[in-house]
C-alpha cells in the first residue's frame, strides 16, 4: 500500500467531511467508524483514511470501515493519538504499507486495513455481539422504567408558528441510507405537502434534494449555518436541567429559537412535537431504530426512542430502508429513452406526410366514437 496527499484533521469526523476535498487524506478518531461517517467521507471524494484509533472495538460490527474498503479507500488504523497532535491541517504526507512519513521523517505506524482484515474483525464482533445486546436490552429497560413519563405524559410542544395539526409531518434524519429513503419519499412530498421537519443535518439532507424545511429540531451541532438562516423555525433539544450548547450557536447567528428539555434524543424530541401537535401522519426518513444504530452513535441503550415510538405508533410510519425495497433492473434503466427514440421517426413521418395526418385523424376519431367519448 502506497497512497500520499495532503490531511485535512479532526476528531470529528462530521467535522472534517465539511472541509474536505476531493483528493484529499482524512486524518480521523474514531473508534467503530459508523456508517453515516463513512458514507460523508466517500462523498466527498476522500483519498484514503487514517485513523488513530482501531476502526473496530470488537463489541459490535460497525459499518463503515467495511463500507470504505468495499469502495477501494485505503484505510490505516491504530496509528495512535500522537498523530492528532503532531499532524497539521493542509501539510502533505505519505503512506508506505501502514507506516505514515511527514517530510520524509517516519511519525507513526499502523494497521492497513483491507477485506481480509474486515472479515477478521467482523466475525471477532459477531462472537462478542450476544454479551454486547443483553447489555443493551438491560440498559434500555433500566432507563425505559426511569423515563416512562414520555409515554405517561403530555410532551411539552413548544408554541409554534408551524401549523402540525391535521397535517401530515416528514421527519428527517441523517442515519444509514437516508438519502435512498428520502429519495423514494419525493412522490409523496409533492402530493401529500407534509410538514418537512429536520433533525439536526436531517435539514441539510432536506435542502440537498432542493427541499427548504419548516421546522429544524435538535442539538443545532451538525447543521449548517445557512440551513439554520432559511428554515422558517427552529426548535433546540436542551438537557433537561435547561443547559443548551446549540442555543448559544443560534443566537450568535442572529437568530430565535424555542426550547424543549428531555432526555430523549432529538429524533425523540421531533417525532414526540409532531405527535402531540396533532400530525395526522408521521413519516419517519432516516431515523435510527436499531441497536447497530444506536451503537454507532455511542448511545448503550434506546429507552427514550422505544418509548417514543410506542406513544407514536397509531401515526407513525417508518420509512428506514424504503429506498432498497425495490430498484428496477439495470437493464429497464434506458427502457424509456428507446421508446423515445423509435418513436421519434414515427412522429416526423406523420409530421411531412398530409395523407398519414389524415389517416392518423381519421384512426383517432373511431376510437372516439367506439369509446362513447
Amino acid at each position: 500500500m502506497h497512497v500520499a496527499g495532503r490531511i485535512r484533521v479532526d476528531r470529528r469526523t462530521k467535522n472534517l467531511a465539511r472541509r474536505l476535498r476531493k483528493g484529499e487524506i482524512a486524518v480521523i478518531d474514531h473508534c467503530d467508524l459508523d456508517e453515516v461517517a463513512a458514507r460523508s467521507l466517500l462523498e466527498r471524494g476522500v483519498r484514503a483514511v487514517l485513523n488513530a484509533s482501531p476502526c473496530f472495538s470488537g463489541g459490535y460490527p460497525a459499518r463503515g470501515t467495511p463500507l470504505l474498503v468495499e469502495q477501494g479507500v485505503p484505510v490505516v488504523d491504530s496509528l495512535g493519538p500522537q498523530v492528532m497532535e503532531e499532524l497539521r491541517e493542509g501539510e502533505s504526507v505519505e503512506v508506505v504499507d501502514g507506516r505514515l512519513f511527514v517530510a520524509g521523517r517516519p511519525l507513526a505506524e499502523g494497521r492497513v486495513v483491507d477485506q481480509a482484515v474486515v472479515a477478521q474483525e467482523i466475525e471477532r464482533s459477531y462472537r462478542h455481539l450476544r454479551d454486547e445486546w443483553s447489555a443493551f436490552l438491560e440498559n434500555t429497560l433500566s432507563y425505559a422504567q426511569q423515563e416512562k413519563d414520555l409515554i405517561l405524559e403530555p410532551f411539552p410542544v413548544p408554541p409554534l408558528r408551524t401549523r402540525l395539526r391535521g397535517r401530515p409531518a416528514l421527519v428527517v434524519t441523517r442515519g444509514p441510507h437516508y438519502k435512498e429513503d428520502l429519495e423514494a419519499c419525493l412522490a409523496y412530498i409533492r402530493h401529500e405537502r407534509p410538514v418537512l421537519i429536520g433533525v439536526d443535518g436531517g435539514a441539510d439532507a432536506l435542502r440537498e434534494f432542493g427541499l427548504l424545511p419548516d421546522l429544524v429540531v435538535g442539538d443545532m451541532d451538525s447543521v449548517e449555518d445557512e440551513t439554520l438562516r432559511r428554515v422558517a423555525e427552529r426548535v433546540v433539544h436542551a438537557y433537561p436541567d435547561g443547559r443548551s450548547p446549540g442555543l448559544e450557536r443560534v443566537r450568535r447567528l442572529g437568530l430565535d429559537a424555542q426550547i424543549v428539555r428531555s432526555r430523549g434524543t432529538s429524533e425523540d424530541v421531533a417525532l414526540l412535537m409532531a405527535y402531540e401537535a396533532g400530525a395526522s401522519l408521521i413519516v419517519a426518513v432516516g431515523t435510527h431504530t436499531g441497536m447497530i444504530d444506536f451503537l454507532e452513535k455511542g448511545r448503550k441503550g434506546m429507552a427514550s426512542t422505544l418509548l417514543a415510538r410506542l406513544k407514536a405508533a397509531d401515526r407513525l410510519v417508518d420509512a428506514k430502508g424504503l429506498g432498497q425495497l425495490y430498484r428496477p433492473p439495470r437493464q429497464y434503466a434506458g427502457l424509456w429513452q428507446l421508446v423515445l427514440a423509435g418513436l421519434l421517426p414515427l412522429a416526423v413521418i406523420f409530421g411531412v406526410s398530409p395523407p398519414l395526418r389524415s389517416l392518423l385523424l381519421l384512426w383517432w376519431l373511431n376510437l372516439r366514437v367506439a369509446a362513447g367519448f
